[in-house]
């Protein structure tokens, strides 16, 4: 049908369409024919009739013609129903919408293209479609054309969709484990400081006790000292400012040592090692959340 712009494969449809049309129209016309035909020979079997007999007639001749001119009507729109639900299907399953326009419908110029295809195109076709016993059902779009492209599409986008998918689950395991180990480095930092506290603790109590022990012998004494004898008041006092400066030059000394031994717990490999874990996990977390960033955006 090359006025209307078809194909040959669609051209085969319409001409199977129109077949299956023309099939089911000529038989409707024989019901009718055979309506007239048993009008003829069950009431027409008298001479003359009346008026009101023939109109009697007509009117029960009206009433099955119309019945069956109805019932043809109501099943042509039906089968376009279906033949349209076909057509829609093999559209949306390849991503297609496809629009009607009813008006078209009422193109005198196409109708009258359509009835020249069937007088000559169609009549010419007819005796080489006859061939084929069975009916084809409703063949795919056309697989070279504009559809074969959106499938391929449509593939690949689905395996990008797919890399893309399994790179983010890749991405949020390794995000896991970097802030699961960042977690256990925190932790044993915290553990590692907390150990620490407790050993200079225990050590600055130990030294205060110490100095309180000495402070407490001083003063007895001292105490006793001045009980024995007031004379040696002012060596006793000398010997208790003596005491208080000893006092200040360990505390001084205790400061000192504390922070050594602080400079000399940072100097360890436990220490170094530690913070050489942290600064590398927190890098790996920066480059982590920085992919994660650059594919959530995509």
């Amino acid at each position: 049908m090359a006025e209307l712009g078809f194909g040959e494969h669609h051209q085969n449809e319409v001409i199977n369409f129109m077949r299956f049309a023309r099939s089911k129209r000529i038989l409707r016309l024989k019901t009718i024919d055979s309506c007239f035909e048993d009008l003829k020979e069950s009431r027409l079997v008298e001479e003359t009739f009346t008026a009101d007999e023939v109109s009697l007639m007509l009117e029960g001749l009206q009433v099955v013609v119309r019945g069956e001119v109805e019932m043809e009507l109501i099943h042509t729109a039906h089968t376009n129903v279906l033949l349209l639900r076909q057509l829609f299907a093999q559209a949306e399953k390849y991503y297609l919408k496809l629009q009607t326009d009813v008006s078209e419908l009422e193109n005198r110029e196409l109708l009258e293209q359509v009835a020249e295809f069937e007088k000559t195109d169609f009549q010419t076709t007819n005796q080489k479609t006859n061939q084929d016993v069975n009916k084809p059902k409703l063949a795919p779009l056309n697989e070279s054309g504009v559809s074969e492209l959106l499938n391929k599409e449509i593939s690949r986008l689905q395996e990008e969709n797919d890399k893309l998918k399994a790179r983010l689950k890749t991405l949020e395991s390794q995000a896991t484990s970097a802030l699961g180990d960042k977690s256990r480095a925190e932790q044993a930092l915290k553990d590692l400081q907390r150990v620490q506290s407790d050993q200079q603790s225990d050590w600055r109590s130990q030294e205060i006790s110490n100095l309180e022990n000495t402070v407490e012998t001083l003063r007895q004494d001292l105490q006793r000292s001045l009980d024995a004898t007031s004379t040696s008041q002012k060596d006793l006092q000398d010997n208790l400012v003596s005491a208080k400066h000893d006092l200040l030059r360990v505390q001084e000394q205790l400061a000192l040592a504390e922070k050594e031994l602080e400079r000399k717990f940072q100097q360890t490999a436990a220490y170094r090692n530690m913070k050489e874990i942290l600064a590398k996990k927190n890098e790996q977390l920066k480059e982590v959340r920085k992919k994660l960033q650059k594919y959530e955006a995509e």
